[in-house]
């Protein structure tokens, strides 16, 4: 194969490479902040399922239109036994 132009990576100034590290560390501690909301909603959070599963188990939920569903016990999920099971991914 011979040289295509997207095999050719430009050299990048030493302006340019200042830039990107001071942007790579403003996103980092942007990253770091939220993070941090996330993990100090746990607590909220746990509840906030409780209290839905609460709902969908005793008033139900519209499937569609006036249509409601209530849930039975054994189809309601249970929470994983590990560390991260109330990890936010995003």
């Amino acid at each position: 194969m011979g040289d295509r132009v997207q095999h050719k990576k430009p050299s990048m100034s030493a302006e340019a490479r200042e830039w990107l590290e001071q942007e790579t560390d403003a996103q980092e501690r942007r990253y770091a902040g939220i993070v941090a909301e996330q993990e100090a909603l746990t607590p909220d959070r746990e509840q906030w399922y409780a209290q839905f599963l609460e709902i969908v188990s005793t008033r139900g939920f519209n499937v569609t239109g006036d249509q409601r569903r209530v849930i039975p016990e054994d189809e309601l999920p249970t929470r994983p036994d590990r560390d991260d099971a109330m990890n936010v991914v995003w």
